[in-house]
This record gives C-alpha cells, sequence and structure tokens, in this order.
C-alpha cells in the first residue's frame, strides 16, 4: 500500500482519483431510491442507517434490493473509472478507498452514512471479482449457520485482505481492504459489543 500511497501523493492524478471515489461512495442509494418512492427518511426509521439492511425495515424488498446492487456498484465504477481515465492500479486502488469512505462518511448526509459492506464488496468486483463470489461464499455460508449478518460480514472481511497477500499475491490490494476492514470493523462496533453480549439480532429475527 506504500507504493500507492506515494503515487496518490505525487500528483494530481491522486487526488483526483480519491475524488472520484469519494463523490461515487457517497450517493446515499438508500435514500434517494425511498424518497423518489414516497417513503420515510431513513434516518428516522429502524438503525437509522442507510443502507439496504434498513430499507428493508420499509417492508419494501425490492427497494433493498436496489438499494443493496446501488451501493454496491458504486464501489465497482469507483475502481473501474479510476483505472480507465487515470490509468492504472493505483488510481484504481485510491478510488476504492476514496468511494468506502464517501460511503461511510457522505458530505451530503453530515457525514453520517452507512457500514460498507455493499461497497466493500462493490471494490472487490472491480478489483478481483473471483475474489468477490470467495467473499459472497463466505458470507453466505456463515449467514446460514449463524444467522447473524453481522458476524458473517466481520469474517469474510478479515479473510479478504489475507486472500489478496496469500492467493492473489497483490500486496498493494491486500493493504488497501486491510485498512477496509479496519473501517468497517469500526463501523460495526456496537454489532461487535452485541455480539458480545450475545443479544445481536438475527436474520430473520423479529421485534
Amino acid at each position: 500500500m506504500a507504493e500507492t500511497l506515494s503515487w496518490a501523493l505525487s500528483g494530481p492524478q491522486g487526488a483526483i482519483a480519491l475524488a472520484l471515489g469519494y463523490l461515487l461512495g457517497s450517493i446515499p442509494f438508500g435514500i434517494i431510491l425511498t424518497r423518489l418512492s414516497g417513503g420515510p427518511d431513513l434516518r428516522s426509521i429502524g438503525s437509522g442507517n442507510i443502507g439496504a439492511t434498513n430499507v428493508l425495515r420499509t417492508g419494501n424488498k425490492k427497494l433493498a434490493a436496489l438499494t443493496l446492487v446501488g451501493d454496491m456498484l458504486k464501489g465497482t465504477a469507483a475502481v473501474m473509472l479510476a483505472a480507465y481515465l487515470l490509468g492504472g492500479r493505483n488510481a484504481a486502488l485510491v478510488a476504492g478507498l476514496g468511494a468506502f469512505v464517501g460511503h461511510l462518511f457522505p458530505v451530503w448526509l453530515g457525514f453520517k452514512g452507512g457500514k460498507g459492506v455493499a461497497t466493500y464488496l462493490g471494490i472487490l468486483i472491480g478489483l478481483k471479482w473471483p475474489l468477490a463470489v470467495t467473499f459472497a461464499a463466505i458470507w453466505l455460508s456463515l449467514a446460514y449457520l449463524s444467522r447473524y449478518s453481522s458476524l458473517s460480514a466481520l469474517v469474510a472481511t478479515l479473510l479478504t485482505p489475507l486472500l489478496f497477500w496469500f492467493w492473489v499475491r497483490d500486496p498493494q490490494a491486500a493493504g488497501l481492504m486491510a485498512i477496509l476492514t479496519v473501517l468497517l470493523w469500526f463501523m460495526h462496533r456496537e454489532n461487535i459489543a452485541r455480539l458480545l453480549a450475545g443479544n445481536e439480532g438475527k436474520i430473520g429475527q423479529k421485534g
């Protein structure tokens, strides 16, 4: 990751890649879609989160699915557009970081965004789609066995940098995904506390 950071600081292309990623990542699809459908402001219901899980609490599964796809593909778009427009892997990695930070801390919403799982997956699709498939397989397997969505995401993200390092042999991408994993775990700190206390909600659990 040091090489990527050095590139990002060496000229205007790094700043452009970061800004491009941030602006794409900060698009709040959950809020936009629910408002267009005449639904409530997501920040006023459930967990107050802007992601697909909270959209699902409105009872609209279609909007929740569209939010998931939107939050995912904005990460993919940031990575692929930066690589195409700015030429190279370093631009893609910097844009990926920008997209993730944009989703977590969008300027339009007072820097209060989502928790980042869908955008994390979207960045993976842009960088190395087979690892995105692996991530999804890990998440689905753990979710089926444990019924904990948050635990599944935490484990899948913990393994992802290791897969980049040992399987793909891409230390730059491994470094980026390690940073994103730390940020994602920070955003899930309340979920982690509930998991440790044994009162985290399970998938499909009511109330």
